[in-house]
């Protein structure tokens, strides 16, 4: 399958670089990219070639959350194409949290809101250590819902409410704090910590590393169908609000909302 943004490079290994390629957009997530991406991860984990998944952005940013356009369209949207966009935005980062090969983020810059997301369903992350990050969904009147069940089943619910609901924009070392990242390095090491992060997968039987990672998945927090529908109903009730009405709007005529002092 040919991809429009997003590429997929394996080597001779059998390590897969799934790269976010909209650097023009800081690899905003569009209705397009989410489509490719739910696609890659069925093409990777059926793959039997492919070892390890190392998840990057290119350019300066790794994912900047969801594509300006796309939330134009929600802000005109009805009830039920506002549900089934989340939905396919919630598969996309179930299929990956559900890839039966170890993921790798290689975090080389800033990711807000579902990038955080895109960061949770990552096995582990190395981060630069000038990337910030933040869930800013609450300044537009919005919540972090569809990506929720994964940053909480990383960051744990006590850590996650540091963060989860202020939309405060923090560093690289709390990212590390709140389990969303497990190293952070200098942008000139990124590459050699990824290496060093891939290469006990190369010694480890495939069969059991994607046994091993159900067994994880299925002894940590529960995210079924009825979750995710749960987060998408409450999704599609705030975008019913007079807040929601209030933030999307100020953001896109780049004033401040009501609430703000």
């Amino acid at each position: 399958m040919s991809f429009e943004t997003i590429s997929i490079e394996t080597d001779d290994r059998g390590v897969a670089t799934l790269t976010l390629n909209r650097p023009e957009k800081h690899n905003s997530l569009s209705a397009r990219m989410i489509d490719e991406l739910t696609a890659a991860a069925d093409q990777l984990g059926s793959d039997g070639s492919v070892r390890v998944v190392v998840l990057t952005g290119a350019g300066e940013s790794f994912c900047a959350g969801g594509d300006l356009a796309w939330m134009r369209e929600q802000m005109a949207a009805d009830r039920d194409t506002r549900m089934a966009e989340a939905r396919k935005l919630a598969m996309m980062l179930k299929a990956l949290n559900e890839l039966p090969k170890p993921v790798i983020g290689r975090v080389q810059g800033q990711a807000f809101g579902g990038g955080i997301g895109m960061m949770s369903v990552c096995d582990t992350v190395v981060a630069v250590d000038t990337a910030k990050f933040g869930l800013t969904e609450v300044r537009l009147g919005l919540i972090p819902a569809t990506i929720s069940p994964y940053v909480l089943a990383r960051m744990g619910e006590g850590k996650a409410r540091r963060v989860f609901m202020s939309a405060r924009i923090f560093g690289a070392e709390e990212a590390r704090d709140l389990d969303l990242a497990a190293k952070v390095v200098s942008a000139d090491d990124l590459d050699a910590a990824i290496e060093k992060e891939i290469k006990p997968y190369l010694s480890a039987a495939p069969a059991a590393v994607a046994a091993s990672k159900a067994l994880a998945r299925s002894l940590g927090p529960v995210i079924t169908d009825t979750v995710i529908d749960d987060t998408i109903r409450r999704l599609a009730d705030t975008w019913e609000t007079p807040e929601a009405n209030e933030g999307t709007s100020a953001f896109f005529e780049k004033r401040k909302p009501a609430w703000t002092h």
